[in-house]
Order: C-alpha cells, then sequence, then structure tokens
C-alpha cells in the first residue's frame, strides 16, 4: 500500500514544485533596459561646396595612326639588284635616300639614244634655218613670198622636232632617276614585297610605309563633350595653335604621357554613332616628342586623351562621388538626409561641376548609403578627417 501512495505522489510533488519554480523565477527576472535615444544615425562622409575658377577637361580616346601612309610602287620595269639594310619591316626611312636599286643599264642605253635625238634635231633646226635663209635671199620680193616659200613650216617642224626630243631626253633622265627608289620624308616600313634578284614592272607594289613626322589620332565626342570643349563643329585652328591634348596609355609596364594639339573638327556629324569626331595631332613622335620614359606614340596604339575645355568662372564643384544617379545630390541637413537635385554642367571621373542646386558650403555626401530615405538621421564625417 505504502509503494502505490508514493508512486502515485512523489509525481505530484515533482511537478507542484517545478511549477513553483517557475513562478519564481518569473516573479524575479530583471527588467530589460528600455532605448529612450531612439534609432542610431548613419556615419557619412561629407564634404564642402566649392565655388573656383576652373577649366573643363573632356576624356575620350582614339587609336595613332600616321597622316602619311602609301604603297611604295616602282615607276620603272626592271630587275632589282640591290636594296638598303633598312628595307625590311620596320626600317627608317631618310627623305631621298636609296632604299631599293633597279638595274640600270637599259636606261643610261635610252639616255645616250635620246642625247643623240636631241643633237640630231638641233641640227635639224639649224639645217631648217639656213635653208630658210637661202630662200629669202633667192627672192625678188620676200615681203609678199608665202610662208612656204620662206621656207617657215620646215623651220617650224624643225623646232618641233627639237622640242619633242628634249621631252625625249628629259624622259629618260627620269626613268634613270626612278631606278633608285626613295621617299621624300621620313618614316618607317611597315612592309616590303620584293628582294634583290626579282623582276619588278612598272607600278608594282613593292612595300608600304607611312611618314613619322606627325601622327594623327581621331577622337569621338559626344553632345556633352563638344558643350565643354566650347568649339563649333567645323572648327579648324590656326596653324601653329590648336588646344592642348594629354595623350595617355600603358606601354612596357609603365604609364607614358605625351603632348598634342586638336586641329579640327570635322563639319558633319557621323550618322551611325552620332557622334561629332575630332583630329589631334602630334610632331614628331618618334623623335623630340617621345614620353617621359622615353617611348614613341606609336602607329597603331590604343591612347586615353584629356581635352583642355572652356574656362569657367565661379563654378561650383563636388567630388564625383558626391553625384548620384539622375543628377541628384545627398545633403546633409540639420542632422538628417536630404535628396535634392542638380543641374551638371560638366563631370569627369575626379569632380562634378554644378550650375544650379548648390550653394557654396553646403555639405554634400561622398559616402554611400543603403536604402537611402530622405529624412533619415545621419552622423556627420567631414572627407578632411578620413586618415
Amino acid at each position: 500500500m505504502t509503494t502505490i501512495v508514493t508512486r502515485v505522489v512523489a509525481p505530484i510533488l515533482v511537478l507542484t514544485a517545478s511549477v513553483g519554480a517557475f513562478a519564481l523565477l518569473k516573479a524575479t527576472k530583471p527588467e530589460p533596459e528600455k532605448n529612450e535615444a531612439g534609432p542610431r544615425p548613419i556615419s557619412v562622409y561629407t564634404e564642402s561646396v566649392k565655388r573656383e575658377n576652373v577649366s573643363l577637361e573632356v576624356v575620350t580616346q582614339g587609336d595613332v595612326r600616321a597622316r602619311i601612309q602609301i604603297d611604295l610602287i616602282a615607276q620603272v620595269g626592271g630587275r632589282v639588284v640591290s636594296v638598303s639594310p633598312e628595307f625590311t619591316e620596320g626600317g627608317q626611312i631618310e627623305p631621298d635616300i636609296s632604299l631599293l636599286k633597279i638595274e640600270d643599264a637599259d636606261y643610261r642605253l635610252l639616255l645616250r639614244q635620246a642625247q643623240a635625238n636631241v643633237a640630231e634635231a638641233e641640227v635639224g633646226v639649224q639645217q631648217a634655218l639656213a635653208d630658210a635663209d637661202v630662200a629669202r635671199k633667192q627672192l625678188r620680193n620676200a615681203a609678199t613670198a608665202s610662208p612656204l616659200a620662206l621656207k617657215k613650216p620646215q623651220v617650224a617642224g624643225a623646232k618641233a622636232r627639237l622640242l619633242a626630243a628634249q621631252a625625249g631626253l628629259e624622259q629618260a633622265r627620269l626613268n634613270l632617276q626612278r631606278t633608285d627608289v626613295s621617299l621624300p620624308f621620313h618614316g618607317r616600313l611597315i612592309s616590303t614585297r620584293v628582294d634583290v634578284g626579282q623582276y619588278v614592272a612598272l607600278g608594282t607594289i613593292i612595300g608600304r610605309a607611312f611618314a613619322t613626322d606627325v601622327v594623327e589620332i581621331r577622337l569621338p565626342l559626344n553632345d556633352s563633350q563638344l558643350a565643354s570643349l566650347g568649339l563649333p563643329i567645323g572648327y579648324t585652328a590656326a596653324p601653329g595653335q590648336g588646344v592642348a591634348v594629354t595623350f595617355t596609355a600603358r606601354v612596357a609596364g609603365q604609364t607614358q604621357q605625351w603632348q598634342g594639339q586638336l586641329t579640327r573638327l570635322d563639319a558633319s556629324i557621323d550618322p551611325g554613332s552620332r557622334m561629332v569626331y575630332a583630329s589631334a595631332e602630334v610632331n614628331d613622335p618618334y623623335g623630340e616628342n617621345v614620353s617621359d620614359h622615353g617611348m614613341p606614340l606609336a602607329v597603331g596604339l590604343f591612347v586615353e586623351a584629356t581635352i583642355t575645355g572652356r574656362a569657367l568662372t565661379d563654378a561650383h564643384t563636388i567630388p564625383r562621388a558626391a553625384l548620384r544617379a539622375g543628377d541628384m545630390v545627398f545633403l546633409i541637413n540639420d542632422g538628417h538626409l536630404e535628396v535634392r537635385p542638380v543641374s551638371v554642367v560638366h563631370s569627369s571621373p575626379q569632380r562634378a561641376i554644378i550650375s544650379a542646386g548648390l550653394t557654396a558650403g553646403e555639405k554634400v555626401i561622398t559616402s554611400p548609403i543603403r536604402n537611402p530615405i530622405e529624412g533619415m538621421a545621419l552622423a556627420e564625417i567631414d572627407d578632411a578627417d578620413k586618415g
């Protein structure tokens, strides 16, 4: 009997004790601290709007190309008897220095024949003049005699044959000179197609070359960039003048820079891209105007161009990071976020220039904000304190 009572009462006592302990713990638990300060403000970096005189910069890209690039063509035919050591891909061209020699024996013979023809024609003129003088003396009334009787047509024909012989002589001299193939400018060879022993005909392409005195870079400009330049479509710079351009490219593991000038703008808009193309030039890119590291502005190189645009007085400038999508700016106003639209005159990777919507001294936010809501609490950290 006692065992039965124990089995029934013991669980009841344990359950009762557990319930009592739970009630005691609940009654004596500490109250949680209440946050009376509200949500914590987000810390953001800010920078003041500046008012200053600035020069706009336009950044675009383009390929370097030679202003003069030609096919080297034989003006006479014959067998190639010698070539210059520079007559190879990448070879250097000096003005009027022979690159290739064509066999000239036939042309020397033709020159002698042309000289003989001139001498024969000169004799013919002297003979015709002598015959005309005899005819004039034999006629009783030379004043009324016909030109034929006075031998005038014969004299004219003899003089014409002399002129033709002299022209043939000049042509023979030119052909002899053309057996030495050269170019009238400093340049480099792109490719060659002939070598010693090969026969070339008149008009055969024997190579391709470009001049190195000036290179040209074609630069596309959109409407905003054109406005920043302040130049009209069809602009042409005066000789020796132009808008300053700095070209940048990474070559041989280093950032290289070259200086040039924008010399003209196309007079039409490209119908495919709706861009206006500008032409910039760099003089002597393989000589005086190499980069600080001695690198030439090589033809075919892809470069970034920074063009100096028009100057603005008392412009409002902000860091580029402060300009948001849709030409919006975030400001901190009495510890709260203000979202304001602005009018942008120009923007670059470093800064934006504002024409309306901001005043000097206002604080713009440069750090990103996730899920921005106008009026949210902010804590300011000035950009000058970033370090």
